[in-house]
């Protein structure tokens, strides 16, 4: 593969957020025992994890909140998460360590070549994305992550079946998730369009705050042929 090939634009901007004492010795201590360092080599994930389980990824877990109330509450399955940003992985590894969770590993690392050189193909049963970073003005949205490129390769990733969950709180960004899952020949809606809320995704805060100031969250959920 080119670099060219290999070349992709960023979803995300580093940016230097203040990193709280918790979530720094969290990140000290813990990310050795529950994180995996990228590499350019394919994951066994069943080895990773030590027993055969549903594998669901998670791109982009924020303050990992969410992410560690959902993997808590479904021990049948193994999560792994990426994200890039250090407070959102501190945070979600003290999370890990006052939850007591052995069913979740975290990846610090652009989620691009993640996909692309980790996962092996039909491996994942899903894939979780919710409310990545909706780059609103017109010269950004090139960088949102739910692109065509980005679809194709989560598409192979998935086993037949798999399913690839969004959810955004932006309308015109959900219009444009609904089209680009749409258009992937491996993928199939399982709606006529967006989806009621599954219950294993649980409201944030956020989500909370902004229903009830008469804001939407449109989910989409499609599965792999």
């Amino acid at each position: 593969m080119t670099g060219a090939e290999r070349a992709h634009i960023r979803s995300f901007v580093l940016r230097q957020g203040r990193v709280s004492s918790a979530q720094g010795r969290h990140h000290e201590q813990d990310m050795p025992r529950w994180g995996i360092p990228y590499a350019d080599a394919p994951l066994d994930l069943d080895r990773v994890f030590g027993r055969p389980a549903a594998k669901i990824l998670e791109i982009g877990f924020g303050m990992g909140e969410t992410t560690a109330q959902i993997a808590a509450a479904h021990p049948e399955n193994d999560y792994l998460a990426i994200e890039v940003h250090t407070p959102g992985v501190g945070s979600l590894l003290k999370e890990i360590a006052e939850r007591e969770l052995v069913n979740l590993r975290i990846v610090q690392h652009d989620a691009v070549p993640v996909l692309r050189d980790m996962i092996p193909a039909d491996a994942l049963s899903a894939v979780h994305i919710f409310f990545p970073d909706p780059w609103p003005k017109k010269r950004q949205q090139k960088r949102r992550l739910i692109q065509a490129p980005l679809v194709r390769l989560l598409a192979s990733r998935l086993a037949p079946g798999g399913i690839v969950h969004c959810a955004t709180d932006w309308e015109e960004y959900a219009q444009q998730m609904l089209e680009v899952l749409s258009a992937e020949p491996l993928l199939e809606n399982t709606c006529d369009a967006y989806a009621p809320r599954p219950d294993y995704r649980p409201q944030t805060k956020f989500e909370s705050r902004g229903l009830r100031l008469g804001h939407s969250v449109w989910d989409v959920i499609f599965r792999r042929r």
